[in-house]
């Protein structure tokens, strides 16, 4: 079940807004600007091009996202990579090929094309149109998932065309994810149950371990528990890495001081480990 190699895309746009999210910079389903410090030469092209007074050389340069209007003047006038555009439109005419420069090593190794994101639900009809794409040239295909989708657009859109399905498990307690993600946790569960009873052997839930927020005992029992309960028998935990806080910055969002700049110990994930291997789950 497992794709030896599988290139993953990366959709713009998110229906949750985990505070922990690795890749803060796919949750706005519009492309944005990011300003990266350590390749700006304070040259000042930026700030003279901009329309609405946005952006102000303060050591380092700063942006006023309020009075952005991502018109992408001072992408145009940047001379090194201090200012980037994040997110491109790519039709499925265009993508196809992009992505079919692999096949042969497709072929070779097992692997596949993997969708993630931000949502790639978000996109139902797109992503639809391209699985069944690549499905058509016999390219194994794989999404990750938040499972916050309606169940009546995916089973007509998605189901019979993902090979593989990881489902992201982030809070049992649906105040707390609520708290941590923007929603509730009751139609994720849902879609979570129903996806088990049509397609068992092709779902692997995902357990994201954020220090102090999922990976508690409390949760990570209260998940096993649940999963056993649905019959699962395999997951995949997801050890937190900081990487995502500078991502955050460099969009001009703000980190929640919750979170953790350093990556989890080896004796803090095989603690987390225990617990799923003390409920007969084997990690994926």
């Amino acid at each position: 079940m497992a794709q030896a190699s599988a290139p993953r895309f990366f959709f713009k746009g998110c229906n949750l807004r985990c505070i922990w999210c690795q890749n803060p910079e796919s949750i706005d389903p519009s492309y944005e600007i990011g300003f990266y410090s350590g390749d700006c030469i304070e040259c000042g092209d930026c700030v003279k091009v901009c329309k609405t007074g946005a952006i102000q050389i303060d050591n380092p340069l700063k942006i006023d996202r309020g009075k952005c209007d991502r018109c992408g003047d001072c992408l145009e006038v940047c001379p090194g990579m201090g200012l980037r555009k994040i997110g491109h439109f790519y039709p499925i005419e265009e993508l196809i090929p992009i992505l079919l420069r692999d096949k042969v090593f497709y072929e070779v190794s097992g692997g596949g094309v993997t969708l993630s994101g931000g949502e790639p639900t978000f996109h139902m009809g797109y992503i639809s149109s391209l699985l069944q794409e690549l499905k058509m040239w016999g390219i194994h295909t794989a999404i990750q998932t938040n499972g916050f989708f309606e169940w009546s657009e995916f089973e007509a859109k998605v189901l019979n065309w993902a090979d593989l399905i990881m489902f992201d498990v982030k809070l049992a307690d649906s105040k707390g994810h609520l708290k941590y993600t923007g929603q509730e946790n009751h139609l994720i569960l849902k879609n979570l149950a129903r996806l088990l009873e049509e397609r068992p052997k092709d779902v692997i839930p995902r357990i994201p371990l954020i220090p102090g927020i999922t990976a508690t005992t409390q949760n990570l029992q209260a998940i096993s528990e649940l999963l056993q309960g649905l019959g699962v028998t395999k997951c995949s935990l997801l050890p937190y890495n900081p990487t995502g806080l500078s991502k955050a910055e460099n969009i001009g969002k703000a980190v929640a001081p919750i979170l953790s700049r350093h990556i989890m110990t080896p004796e803090e994930v095989k603690s987390c480990k225990q617990i799923f291997l003390w409920a007969d789950l084997i990690e994926f």
